[in-house]
């Protein structure tokens, strides 16, 4: 292509100029020049329209004409950077004031950069410079240009220009929101155009909810500041800030989700939990469980989303394999005994044991669980909510389900002695009972047991086996790069025990699959506390934890991070994200 302004792309040129570069052949551009396109078809722009075509690269054997290839291409030709568009680094509120949306969509256009010196324009029509010389004059800096895939362009100006406007829609309303018989089953993917004139409120929850669920987060923070409300996401573990919202806008946004959780909205003085349920487009459902808390500067939110996919996750999609696997199923198939996962919060402790009671629950047997709260409803379980203001704890939990002929129990959490007690009464009598504890490994469970003040005999004699877990990063497998070992990190991780280190490992890149981060989804690493006779008759009340682990890996327990070393030799993850999650070995 030549370097004409003010010149359009067409589907004919864009297939004519990949045809004379080697990336197209000529009876898929005849194909796609021949073929009739639906309304919405023509509509799209041809990098777009060609990239759904997944179509073979002439110029890479094996490779699709994906969106990113097409787009690095038509961006290598123009001459224009190749921007990867990624939204969750848009600053909305700053890149909105550049330009008006009709001013945006007219000329398919998106500032995705402010800086003291320039602002960067991200453009669907690399050709077309029309715009630029009044965009610099109202703007007063220089416009630099780069190319993104206009399908990211055109999703990224509608939903920010959205946002933007209920956000401004929002501020104006008196008392910061008249929102109010809110339903219950939320139906997100319907934002309007940021002219559609809206329920300002709802329009701001749509879009959060909706992000948030397209970028696989796993908790949304919305936390006040003396000014402002930031909203951030976790994912993968890491928090990310999203969005400054306004003081009211933030206030009101909280007042909403606490009427959908079913929560006091007067009550802001003290925490609260609530449930949402939501359905997407698509017609899955999501769960959110809500938390308030009071700080210095107000009311902070934190929803909780419990993909329903989880209860459909084998073990493999957990990480949990080989001899780890085997020996989790050898805890988990006996017809009677306390199995216990611990880990800290957020190290998937409830997955696991959501999975391993999927797999245990049969017309048959009679699954019950006691839970605070319940994380994720399953058809096929028992569940009971706490309810503590009623004197429904986990102790009483127990015994009442004791009396409703179970085979399997599931504890949410043994927190206190009676609870500890009433457990080791279901194993005693017959009952497989799961639990969580809070501890840094596996041997820990055994002397928090014995400070919870459980006689060491009960320890011995219910007790079948402990799991320690962590969830680590995965690397994308679609951008991930072989590279040497770092011997010192690799030493570092696996120390004090001498292993070999595989021949090579592998290193984050970054693609828009994993939103250049490297990584796509998170595993757990497993140290797994199988208790034999030998290691029961290591438990007393006087426990030495660092002899119980010795003879524990003697007999083929792996630590946390050696479980991460195994992972990494696998090509899974790196040393680095091993290192960050898994606690060192006690000294």
């Amino acid at each position: 292509m030549n370097a004409v302004s003010d010149r359009l792309l067409s589907l004919r040129s864009v297939l004519d100029d990949l045809r004379s570069d080697g990336r197209l052949s000529l009876a898929d551009a005849n194909v796609l020049i021949g073929s009739s396109r639906s309304k919405e078809e023509a509509a799209m722009h041809p990098l777009t329209y060609i990239a759904n075509q997944r179509l073979d690269d002439q110029s890479q054997e094996g490779a699709i004409l994906n969106a990113e290839a097409l787009t690095r291409w038509l961006a290598e030709k123009s001459g224009l950077p190749f921007h990867h568009l990624d939204s969750l680094k848009l600053r909305a509120a700053e890149v909105t004031k550049v330009m008006s949306f009709a001013f945006a969509k007219r000329h398919d256009i998106l500032c995705v950069e402010v800086t003291p010196e320039y602002i960067t324009i991200a453009c669907n029509q690399p050709y077309n410079n029309s715009w630029v010389e009044q965009l610099e004059h109202v703007a007063r800096k220089k416009v630099r240009r780069v190319f993104s895939f206009p399908g990211d362009v055109d999703k990224s100006r509608t939903e920010i220009y959205a946002l933007s406007r209920s956000i401004s829609g929002a501020k104006s309303m008196p008392g910061g929101s008249s929102v109010s018989n809110f339903e219950q089953l939320l139906e997100l993917g319907k934002l309007k155009d940021p002219e559609a004139n809206d329920q300002h409120i709802i329009n701001i929850v749509d879009w959060l909810l909706q992000y948030a669920f397209d970028q696989r987060a796993s908790d949304i923070h919305l936390e006040p500041r003396r000014e402002t409300g930031k909203l951030r996401f976790r994912i993968d573990g890491i928090l990310h800030t999203v969005y400054e919202l306004p003081k009211g806008v933030a206030t009101a946004v909280l007042s909403r989700m606490k009427i959908l959780g079913r929560m006091d909205i007067a009550e802001k003085r003290k925490p609260q939990d609530g449930r949402v349920k939501t359905k997407r487009p698509d017609g899955s459902e999501v769960e959110l469980r809500l938390s308030t808390l009071p700080t210095a500067f107000g009311e902070k939110l934190v929803m909780r989303i419990f993909d329903p996919d989880v209860l459909l996750r084998s073990f493999e999609d957990l990480g949990l394999v080989g001899d780890d696997l085997n020996r989790w199923q050898d805890m988990v198939g006996r017809p009677n005994g306390i199995v216990l996962v611990t880990g800290p919060t957020g190290s998937g402790k409830t997955t696991t044991l959501y999975t391993s009671l999927k797999s245990l629950s049969t017309s048959e047997v009679n699954v019950s669980t006691i839970e605070d709260p319940i994380e994720m409803v399953e058809e096929s379980f028992n569940q009971t909510q706490v309810q503590n203001n009623i004197g429904l704890d986990f102790a009483a939990g127990v015994r009442t389900l004791m009396r409703q002929d179970p085979d399997i129990i599931m504890v949410g959490e043994i927190r206190d002695k009676e609870t500890a007690q009433m457990a080791s009464q279901a194993a005693l009598t017959g009952h497989l009972v799961l639990s969580t504890l809070h501890t840094n490994d596996a041997a820990g469970a055994l002397s928090r047991l014995l400070d919870l003040g459980l006689p060491a005999y009960m320890v011995r004699s219910t007790l079948t086996g402990v799991v320690a877990q962590r969830l680590v990063r995965t690397l994308c497998h679609h951008c991930k790069k072989e590279a040497p070992v770092d011997l010192d990190l690799w030493n570092s991780l696996v120390a004090p025990w001498k292993v070999t280190p595989p021949p090579h490992i592998y290193q984050p890149a970054g693609c828009n699959e994993c939103r250049h981060t490297g990584y796509l989804g998170r595993q757990g690493i497993y140290e797994i506390l199988l208790l034999s006779e030998s290691l029961r008759g290591l438990i007393s009340d006087d426990l030495d934890l660092q002899t119980m682990r010795k003879e524990a890996m003697r007999e083929g327990m792996r630590t946390l991070r050696l479980s991460g070393a195994q992972k990494v030799s696998a090509g899974t993850t790196t040393i680095e994200e091993v290192i960050r999650v898994a606690p060192p070995p006690e000294k």
